[in-house]
């Protein structure tokens, strides 16, 4: 049919398109800018409908006509159906312009009148469709829109080929989508023309599918639950959204260990399919679909002698997988096995389970398998329950011990011991480690509502605290309760005061006081006899002094190393090796940091947890950062954030580390983005700590655009808030001498020599090797702005070499950049090459576009006599950096978009930038900077 184009469908929201298409939508898009045909390809419910309606009506726009058809399975045989709706509407617009036999075929074709057939009227119709195209692009643009391609009836399919083939040039673009399980789409493909884009659309990943279900408002999942949603729908949007809508719809979620509930609109799928097999064979797969790893083995061990035929007669109807990898039985489709699970009775469920807890041979999974079959409390069920979880912690598997634990409590009976509360608040801890917070927080407030023994009370209060993360003034009140529950028990006690050692930090930014709750409860724990929560807080006590400064701090790190030692604690983000770790990394010490930090990933890796690691992640990804690996910098920041995102934990560390890696060797307005983003998280949980660390990755990103004022703003923030908090230890946030060289560009040379002073004593106390040399080259920028020149060359090539020496590779090459452009200012030829093979090392690109700009700035010959007035070159030689970068572009001819594009920076800092050239060129318009430039020529 016909849309004019005018006509507009009804919006689509567009987050839903880009949550995990976006790649998809900017190739199929740049596909149809440049005049070719897209294919979308892929099972149902992936999402192809969605982004071709998107770019239909993006692209609807362009085009004189848009020819639209979308079939249905029930009117597939329907011969000329689909031609009738691409053509029905603008007949009566082509069909003078045809030949009679043409349109006479066509005609009778799509009115139905003559019976015309392709074996009769075939080449007439034929040559009719590519007619039609032809008078119809004659008048402009035409877009031909196909959904479901797979139910177009053959003839308009075989129709639409032959004329796809033959249409050349001429402006007829066609944008189609094919549900395929596979990769098999070639039949389809040659009903569009040659050198068609084809676009397979895959599975989402779990950060997609989560995302996409918070869009859709199905928000406050657990992030186990949206795991199951993930792996029940195999990442198909369509399948996520409806188990989504129904747990939405559901008042009692599942219960750990039972699956998902499934909609009937989604059992529907594969219940016809169901029913089509033999009772035994529906029980057999019943039992695989109830197992975790089923194999025709372990089917037999269940008692299902005929396994093996009942399985192939449920492959034929497409059940199960007909080429799987090793012996286990696969299904199809995640969704078939959980709709052939949840369309099963309670007591055939209790009895395939009661059959898998004697044949599994894992210890995890028998047990599982019998918490699953037993109703009612179950001591023995109970404890083999609790074993198993335990198992599963010592496995690396927190997620699964969590469940176990959760089973376990549901079996215990009332008066046992442990009581069923104190198993559920284990496993609330084991849902910590795995990341789950919100399952966590929700087991310690139940535990709440009747825990009456003070242990178990202020286990509970401490698991809501650590569920807050950095928002810890939303559990304000907790505090008082939790102290009043503890009485005089120096162990409880000792939990409490390490938590309000920690809100000190981040709520109060006091760090005097921090130190003094972590010395207090480690003292607590001692008396108690409690060596864990004693190394915990001696190990926090620790990194408190290494961020202060205080001389204590390295025999505190060793008291917190001193045996006998706890495994907990070792590989704990709070524990004494990350401790190491963080004066390590202060200290200069970057390969023995490295070391350190990745032994402590690897391990938490093994014992799977997640909140270590996302913190580890972060210490790797800033070692390298610190030694000029900016590539694989910026790959560990980018896999930090988004695991911090997945699971809610460390978002605003993640997401200060990712900017500042992004600045260094990735996008800087994305940089700039995640730095505004972590300031503003930080400031809503009054969290003064990282408000500090988000905006010294702000004012980087401000340096690296160009954006010196906004960096002088953003940094002189920091430098009250540190002063506030009594941070002295300029390791800590290295901000020091960026605020110096922004200083330095929007001329407050005086300020910029203050910071450097107060900053130098604390770096010279404690020996920060790097922070002096990082200090000296900014003092370099004060002295050439004050025209010592010569002074400056000597002290920033001594820089260079000192930060080569420690191992500060993007230190190091920005030394040889501030080096080579102080060398201008010289007689003589100069070059950028050094500091960009320096750059090119490092994978600093935005780095790299800075010095290719300075390079293109420089003129390649002595400057030449001044032909135009003395006042308009003394202003040229008096622009900063940026500025000059800028003007040089603009002599190019470049177009302020491509200058950003150049130089890495945004539009609206160019716009800003040249408004400042402008002003102190005394001229108007980009014009006057071409003339200005023409008359310094010889």
């Amino acid at each position: 049919m016909t849309v004019p184009r005018d006509f507009q469908e009804p919006a689509r929201c567009r987050p839903d398109l880009v949550i995990g298409r976006d790649e998809l939508f900017v190739q199929a898009r740049e596909q149809l800018v440049r005049g070719g045909s897209v294919l979308l390809h892929g099972p149902a419910g992936i999402g192809k409908s969605t982004v071709l309606r998107a770019l239909a009506t993006e692209y609807g726009e362009a085009a004189h006509t848009v020819l639209r058809c979308s079939a249905t399975e029930s009117e597939s045989h329907l011969p000329f159906l689909a031609l009738a709706d691409l053509f029905g509407l603008v007949l009566d617009d082509v069909s003078d312009k045809l030949p009679a036999a043409q349109r006479t075929a066509l005609e009778s074709a799509l009115t139905g009148r003559g019976e015309s057939t392709l074996q009769r009227d075939g080449l007439a119709l034929r040559l009719a469709v590519l007619s039609a195209l032809r008078a119809l692009a004659a008048e402009g643009p035409v877009l031909v829109v196909a959904d479901d391609m797979q139910w177009l009836d053959p003839a308009s399919l075989e129709l639409l080929g032959f004329a796809a083939r033959r249409l050349g040039d001429i402006p007829v673009r066609m944008l189609c989508a094919v549900r395929t399980d596979g990769p098999e789409y070639d039949r389809h493909l040659r009903a569009l023309p040659q050198d068609s884009l084809a676009l397979r659309f895959n599975p989402l990943t779990r950060a997609q599918v989560a995302a996409l279900l918070d869009h859709r408002g199905y928000t406050g999942l657990q992030r186990s639950t949206v795991r199951d949603i993930h792996r029940t729908s195999g990442g198909n949007p369509f399948y996520a959204l409806e188990l989504g809508r129904a747990l939405s719809e559901n008042p009692t979620p599942p219960r750990p260990g039972e699956p998902l509930p499934v909609p009937t609109s989604l059992r529907a799928l594969v219940l016809s399919r169901l029913q089509m097999l033999s009772e035994e064979a529906r029980r057999t797969l019943l039992v695989a679909s109830a197992g975790a790893r089923p194999t025709p083995a372990l089917l037999h061990a269940a008692g299902r002698g005929d396994a093996e035929a009942e399985m192939a007669q449920a492959a034929a109807l497409g059940l199960l997988a007909t080429e799987t990898e090793g012996p286990a039985v696969r299904f199809a489709h995640p969704l078939i096995s959980a709709a052939l699970y949840a369309e099963a009775p309670a007591q055939e469920r209790r009895d395939a389970h009661r059959a898998l807890s004697t044949a599994a041979s894992d210890p995890i999974e028998r047990a599982r398998h019998l918490a699953l079959a037993t109703i009612g409390t179950d001591p023995e069920v109970a404890a083999r329950l609790a074993e198993a979880a335990a198992l599963a912690r010592d496995r690396g598997a927190p997620s699964m011990a969590a469940s176990l634990g959760l089973l376990s409590a549901r079996h215990t009976p009332a008066d046992s011991v442990p009581a069923p509360d104190v198993r559920r608040l284990t496993a609330a801890e084991d849902a910590i480690t795995a990341g789950e917070l919100d399952l966590a927080r929700d087991i310690a407030r139940d535990v709440l509502t009747r825990a009456t023994v003070p242990a178990d009370r202020v286990r509970a209060w401490i698991i809501v605290i650590d569920t807050a993360g950095h928002a810890m003034t939303e559990v304000d009140a907790v505090f008082p309760q939790a102290l009043a529950d503890a009485g005089d028990d120096p162990e409880l006690l000792a939990l409490i005061r390490y938590q309000l050692a920690w809100r000190a930090l981040l709520v109060e930014g006091d760090f005097d006081e921090a130190r003094g709750e972590a010395a207090h409860s480690a003292a607590l724990a001692a008396r108690a006899g409690d060596r864990y929560n004693e190394l915990m807080a001696l190990s926090f006590q620790a990194q408190l002094e290494t961020l202060m400064g205080h001389p204590d701090a390295p025999a505190t790190i060793k008291r917190a190393l001193k045996e006998p030692q706890d495994p907990r604690v070792a590989c704990h983000h709070n524990g004494a090796g990350y401790s190491r770790f963080r004066w390590l990394i202060m200290s200069d010490q970057l390969p023995e940091a490295r070391a350190t930090v990745t032994a402590l990933l690897r391990e938490v890796r093994r014992r799977g947890s997640v909140e270590s690691e996302v913190h580890f992640l972060r210490g790797v990804a800033e070692t390298e950062l610190r030694s000029g690996h900016c590539g694989r910098a910026l790959d560990l920041a980018r896999e930090s954030l988004l695991m911090a995102r997945d699971t809610g934990i460390g978002e605003v560390a993640s997401a200060v580390l990712a900017s500042l890696a992004e600045a260094s060797g990735g996008q800087v307005e994305r940089a700039l983005e995640l730095a505004r983003e972590a300031v503003d998280h930080a400031e809503e949980n009054g969290d003064q700590m990282y408000e500090s660390r988000g905006l010294a990755a702000l004012g980087y990103a401000q340096l690296v655009a160009g954006d010196a004022q906004g960096a002088v703003r953003s940094l002189r923030r920091v430098r009250e808030l540190e002063h506030g908090l009594g941070i002295t230890d300029p390791a800590r946030g290295r901000w020091q001498g960026d605020l110096a060289e922004a200083l330095v560009r929007i001329g407050e040379t005086g300020e910029a020599q203050d910071v450097i002073d107060v900053t130098r004593v604390n770096a010279l106390r404690l020996g920060r090797e790097s922070v002096l040399a990082v200090l000296d080259r900014a003092e370099a920028l004060v002295r050439a702005a004050r025209g010592e020149v010569d002074a400056a060359l000597v002290q920033l090539t001594s820089v260079q070499d000192r930060l080569a020496k420690l191992g500060y590779g993007l230190e190091e090459a920005r030394a040889a950049f501030a080096l080579a452009r102080l060398r201008t200012r010289r007689p003589g030829p100069t070059s950028y090459d050094e500091a960009a093979r320096l750059f090119r090392r490092c994978r600093a690109l935005p780095w790299l576009r800075q010095v290719e700009a300075a390079a293109l700035a420089r003129p390649a010959e002595p400057e030449p006599t001044h032909t135009v007035a003395s006042d308009g070159l003394d202003g040229l030689e008096g622009l900063a950096s940026m500025e000059r970068q800028v003007a040089a572009l603009v002599m190019e001819g470049a177009t302020n978009r491509e200058i950003a594009a150049r130089l890495f920076i945004s539009v609206k800092t160019v716009e800003a930038t040249l408004t400042r050239v402008y002003r102190k060129l005394g001229i108007r318009s980009r014009v006057d900077i071409v003339r200005l430039a023409a008359g310094r020529r010889p």
